[in-house]
């Protein structure tokens, strides 16, 4: 063996590369497959970013879940109290949050791309097949009817969550948006200042909004629903179309996850609705939520 074949062997082996006389470019080798594999993972994953948001092709076939629930709300705006409320209902399961939005999909070669692309699947296609699954395997592991959704990042990603499950109902919680900024910042008082958690507070406050003003839905206060629960839980059974169950206005032991997602040791907690705390006074309000405020019917 010649010592230009013997350092071409040892350049082959450490770096991938070798040297070849010019003129023998065009004979391929075996030292570009990790470059032809890295350019075709490269051209899977741009193929991923373009993947179209499109609804079910096929909706029987394509989803297994009937009519989901989402409730769309901000952050501690109640949303917890009436995840609750409704899991106490014989129909309705409804979990901790479950974030399958951020559940995703993707192609390990241009091969697997072609493969789907006959089947008639893109990445956002296969993502909702999967975000459907995960919701189904829950509410058949439950035993009831229907599935409800509470998860508040959901509002920022409203047009993906209606284009995968056409057939979705959404229940809009609101809360005084003073108090949801107050009780956001009490949540991490060593995450966040008051003005930090009032800016934050409010993306989700906007994003609720948007999902609001595009969305068909029933809009629930959660100062009504502390206050006057069975009337506003009627008023959800109604839109459902449930029957009201006198059981949701005292949901006794439920399994709950801890606060954080880190965590998840359940807990049992005995719950009953109680009156919200009151509400803020005009003056205390900070100026960057008072247009909020106003949309929302809390100031004039």
């Amino acid at each position: 063996m010649s010592w230009q074949r013997r350092i071409n062997k040892a350049l082959v082996r450490f770096t991938g590369f070798q040297v070849n006389r010019v003129g023998n470019q065009g004979t391929p080798t075996r030292s570009s497959a990790p470059a032809k594999a890295a350019s075709a993972s490269a051209k899977a994953k741009a193929k991923q970013t373009e993947a179209e948001i499109r609804p079910p092709v096929d909706p029987k076939a394509d989803r297994l879940l009937t009519a989901p629930i989402f409730i769309m709300s901000p952050v501690r705006s109640g949303s917890t109290l009436l995840r609750s409320i409704l899991n106490a209902h014989s129909d309705l399961h409804a979990p901790h949050e479950l974030h399958v939005r951020r559940l995703r999909v993707e192609f390990g070669t241009s091969l697997a791309v072609k493969a789907m692309e006959a089947l008639g699947h893109n990445q956002a296609d296969l993502e909702h097949l999967l975000w459907d699954r995960v919701l189904h395997r829950e509410l058949v592991r439950s035993g009831k009817r229907f599935i409800v959704d509470k998860t508040p990042a959901n509002t920022f990603a409203y047009e993906r969550i209606a284009t995968c499950w056409p057939d979705a109902r959404y229940i809009f919680l609101l809360r005084h948006p003073a108090s949801i900024a107050t009780s956001w910042y009490e949540a991490s008082p060593d995450k966040r200042d008051r003005e930090e958690a009032a800016a934050d507070a409010l993306r989700y406050m906007k994003a609720t909004e948007k999902a609001r003003s595009a969305l068909s839905g029933l809009t629930v206060r959660y100062e009504d629903l502390s206050s006057e629960p069975e009337r506003v839980t009627r008023e959800i059974c109604d839109f459902l179309g449930l029957a009201w169950e006198p059981g949701m206005l005292s949901y006794g032991e439920q399994t709950v996850i801890q606060k954080g997602l880190g965590d998840w040791r359940d807990k049992i907690r005995t719950g009953t609705v109680q009156p919200g705390r009151a509400l803020p006074d005009p003056d205390s309000i900070p100026e960057t939520l008072k247009p909020m405020c106003r949309t929302w019917g809390y100031l004039e």
